[in-house]
C-alpha cells in the first residue's frame, strides 16, 4: 500500500494563492482536475522526463506540460540557443527578425499544408486565426467545428461571460461521424466558411480516438463540396504523430492547419499554415498584429527542436517506446478484470474507465489515480497523457507497473 504524499508546501502555496490569484491556478490545474488532496499543487523544476513539487517528490512526468514537452525538460542544447539570441541578438523588437524566414522554410518542407505561414504564441490564438481566416477567404459566417479549440469566445466549453451571438454560428460534430457532418453542412448550406477538425480525436474527458478510414478523406471532400475551408487542428498531433503532423501520418491535406505545443518544445509559439492563397487573406483583408508575436526567442527553440527530431529521429524513438508501453499496459488491464482501457498509443496514453448505471467508475478512477500519484506517476485523470523521448525504457517499465500495482489496489473496491 503507498503512502499518502506529503505535500505541505504545495498546499500553504495553494492557501497563499487564494488570497492572489482567482481559483488560486490557472484552470485546467486545479485539483478538482486531478485528485484534490492527492496531487501537488505547485512544482519546482524540471529535467528530462521527470518533474519535482515543492515538497521534493520527484515524479516520471507523463502529462509533459500538457503536451509541450516533446523531447525533454531543460534541453541543453534547445536553451542554448536561446540563451545565445539573448546574449548576442535580443528577442523583442519593433521589426521582424530573420528567424521567421528561416522557420517558415523549414515548415515548407515537413508539413504537407504548408505554402505559407503566420506564428502567434497559443493553441487558442491559432485556431481563432484560421477561423477569422477561412471566413475572410469565403465571405460565408458558420463554422463547423469537432474538438477542444481552445478558450476563446467562438469555441470554449463554459459559456460564462460570453454573449451567445459570439459563438451562435458554430456548431459542433462528432468525431468520426461523417453523417452528422454532412447534416450540418446542408442545414448550412451556401454559408459555412470553415469546418475544423482534430485529425485525431481527444474529446473532452473521454478516451483517445483514431480516424476511421475514410473519416479525414470524407471530411475533406464534403468540406469542398460545400465550398468550405478544411482546417485541422494539429495543436497535439503536429510534431508528435509525424514531423508533418497527423496529416502527414494519415495522408490528407488539408486547406489550413494550426500546430504549437510541441513545436518548440515548451517555448511560446504555435502557426497557422496553409495554401497561399487562402493564408494571404492576412496580406489585408484579415487582420493579425500582437507586439509578441514576432519575439524571436520561440522561432529560435522550435528551429533548434525541429532540427533534433529530424537529426535524431526522435519520433520513431517515441513510437517505439509508446507502442511497447501500451503494449505492456493493455495486457496489464485485460489481466486485472477492472472495465478500463488505455487509448491514444502509442503517442497520447490515456487510462479511461467504462461508464456504468452505479457510477462505479468514478470510484474507481479516483482509486486509480489517487494510487498511480502516490507511486509517483504523474498522469490526469481527465486529460490523456504523452510520451516524451526522454522517457527511457527503465521509466516506461515503472510507469506500466506502477499502473499494474494501481490496479490492483483499485480492484478491492469492486
Amino acid at each position: 500500500m503507498a503512502e499518502k504524499l506529503i505535500l505541505d508546501k504545495s498546499n500553504a502555496l495553494y492557501k497563499e494563492a487564494w488570497e492572489l490569484v482567482p481559483g488560486a491556478v490557472a484552470g485546467i490545474r486545479r485539483p478538482y482536475n486531478f485528485v484534490p488532496g492527492e496531487y501537488p499543487i505547485f512544482f519546482d523544476s524540471a529535467k528530462g522526463g521527470r518533474v519535482t513539487d515543492v515538497d521534493g517528490n520527484e515524479y516520471i512526468d507523463m502529462l509533459c506540460a500538457y503536451g509541450p514537452i516533446i523531447i525533454g525538460h531543460r534541453e541543453r542544447e534547445i536553451d542554448a540557443a536561446v540563451i545565445a539570441q539573448i546574449k548576442t541578438k535580443g528577442f523583442c523588437m519593433s521589426l521582424t527578425q530573420p528567424y521567421q524566414n528561416e522557420l517558415v522554410k523549414k515548415l515548407k518542407q515537413i508539413i504537407p499544408s504548408c505554402e505559407k505561414a503566420a506564428f502567434v504564441k497559443t493553441g487558442s490564438d491559432a485556431t481563432s486565426t484560421s477561423v477569422r481566416i477561412a471566413r475572410g477567404y469565403t465571405g460565408r459566417t458558420k463554422v463547423l467545428r469537432c474538438g477542444y479549440h481552445g478558450w476563446h469566445d467562438w469555441c470554449v466549453e463554459v459559456k460564462g461571460g460570453i454573449p451567445a451571438k459570439l459563438y451562435e454560428d458554430v456548431s459542433e460534430f462528432h468525431y468520426n461521424d461523417l453523417d452528422g457532418l454532412e447534416v450540418l453542412l446542408k442545414a448550412n448550406a451556401n454559408d459555412t466558411a470553415a469546418v475544423i477538425v482534430t485529425p485525431v480525436g481527444h474529446p473532452l474527458a473521454h478516451e483517445v480516438q483514431m480516424p476511421k478510414p475514410g473519416f479525414l478523406e470524407g471530411a475533406r471532400d464534403l468540406a469542398h463540396r460545400h465550398g468550405a475551408v478544411l482546417i485541422f487542428d494539429e495543436i497535439r498531433s503536429g510534431f508528435r504523430v509525424n514531423l508533418g503532423g497527423a496529416q502527414k501520418e494519415f495522408g490528407v491535406t488539408p486547406d489550413l492547419s494550426v500546430f504549437g505545443k510541441a513545436i518548440a518544445n515548451g517555448y511560446e509559439l504555435s502557426a497557422v499554415v496553409g495554401k497561399a492563397e487562402i493564408m494571404n487573406m492576412l496580406e489585408q483583408k484579415v487582420f493579425l498584429s500582437s507586439t509578441f508575436f514576432p519575439n524571436s526567442l520561440a522561432q529560435v527553440a522550435a528551429l533548434k527542436t525541429i532540427e533534433m527530431l529530424e537529426r535524431d529521429a526522435i519520433l520513431d524513438t517515441i513510437r517505439e517506446r509508446g507502442t511497447k508501453f501500451a503494449k505492456k499496459v493493455s495486457k496489464i488491464i485485460t489481466n486485472s478484470g477492472i472495465p478500463c482501457r488505455i487509448t491514444g498509443a502509442p503517442w497520447m496514453p490515456f487510462i479511461t474507465f467504462d461508464k456504468d448505471e452505479t457510477g462505479l467508475y468514478k470510484k474507481l478512477r479516483t482509486e486509480f489515480y489517487t494510487q498511480l500519484i502516490r507511486r509517483k506517476v504523474f498522469l490526469q485523470p481527465y486529460h490523456h497523457g504523452y510520451i516524451a523521448y526522454r522517457h527511457t525504457p527503465k521509466d516506461l517499465n515503472y510507469a506500466a507497473e506502477m499502473i499494474g500495482e494501481s490496479l490492483s489496489e483499485t480492484k478491492k473496491l469492486m
